[in-house]
């Protein structure tokens, strides 16, 4: 988890009694580890049924979690040799999605709360990986939050044992950059010889087996005109997003829709005037349902 100083947010709750003032003291800031309810048993999302579970400690019913990546090339967005971030989607377990759930809850400041809860760093992240591929970035951040964060039960502000303003805020946006980084798709592709290029082509083989093995489970490529644009992680969470732990799992019934061969990596890089080759003919594929969404 990254790491920042105490903000505005948390000096305001500490003194005010909230947090108390030793909150305030040492090298660290208070966090989810500490601040979060005790969940004393943590069942599996999806591979566990609905029971009647409290849902600060099992996320229902958006249990399956979608980690959304993009590589945007034409026009280059985000480092040449990183791919960068689209979001994190609590999904059904049976496929689709729920979406805008909490209108109270509707931020348009996400730079601000997270500055104001002390965590600059994490949002450096943010601006050098989460991009919008229209420029701005901001405005990708809270559509991300106002879709997609309002609907994890477990990041549901009575959750908290010590709660500070937005603190759900910064723990979605937390959580996304660290699983973002724990699935490094450009070191891994690289990893088996698949590289952004003007010249080469690769199959849908090739790109899905590679993240398969990196990732633990099934994951989703998606193209965009035969080239390589997306891809898709899923996971089920024992326990809840903040504490809980990510287990790779297979989709809830998304699929690729890129074609077997002939698909283009294209660099973020100039283009140099060279011939295109490919490896064979290109042999498109069903594109299926695309259940999730942006």
């Amino acid at each position: 988890m990254l790491q920042g100083i105490p903000g505005p947010q948390q000096v305001l709750s500490a003194l005010t009694g909230t947090l108390g003032l030793s909150s305030l003291l040492g090298p660290g800031i208070e966090s989810s580890q500490n601040s979060f309810q005790h969940c004393s048993k943590a069942e599996l999302s999806c591979a566990t049924p609905y029971h009647g579970q409290d849902k600060c400690c099992f996320n229902y019913p958006g249990g399956q979690f979608l980690q959304s990546q993009f590589w945007d090339a034409d026009p280059a967005i985000g480092p040449e040799d990183s791919w960068t971030i689209h979001g994190l989607w609590p999904d059904y377990c049976n496929g689709g999605y729920p979406q805008f759930c909490d209108s109270k809850r509707r931020y348009s400041n996400i730079s601000l709360i997270l500055t104001d809860s002390g965590r600059g760093d994490l949002l450096d992240e943010m601006r050098i990986f989460w991009k919008d591929w229209k420029g701005d970035d901001p405005n990708l951040w809270e559509h991300e939050w106002n879709k997609h964060g309002t609907c994890i039960s477990t990041l549901e502000t009575h959750c908290y044992d010590i709660y500070y303003p937005q603190q759900e805020v910064v723990d979605y946006f937390d959580k996304t950059v660290e699983l973002f980084h724990g699935l490094p798709t450009h070191e891994i592709l690289a990893g088996a010889g698949i590289v952004p290029s003007y010249t080469e082509t690769y199959s849908l083989s090739e790109i899905h087996d590679a993240l398969v093995k990196a990732h633990g489970a099934e994951v989703v490529v998606r193209c965009r005109h035969h080239n390589l644009n997306e891809a898709w992680y899923f996971f089920n969470v024992a326990g809840p997003l903040q504490t809980g732990k990510f287990i790779p799992a297979n989709p809830d019934g998304q699929t690729s829709n890129c074609p077997s061969k002939g698909i283009r990596y294209q660099p973020k890089t100039p283009r140099k005037d060279e011939p295109t080759k490919t490896r064979g003919p290109s042999e498109p594929t069903s594109t299926g349902t695309q259940l999730s969404s942006v």
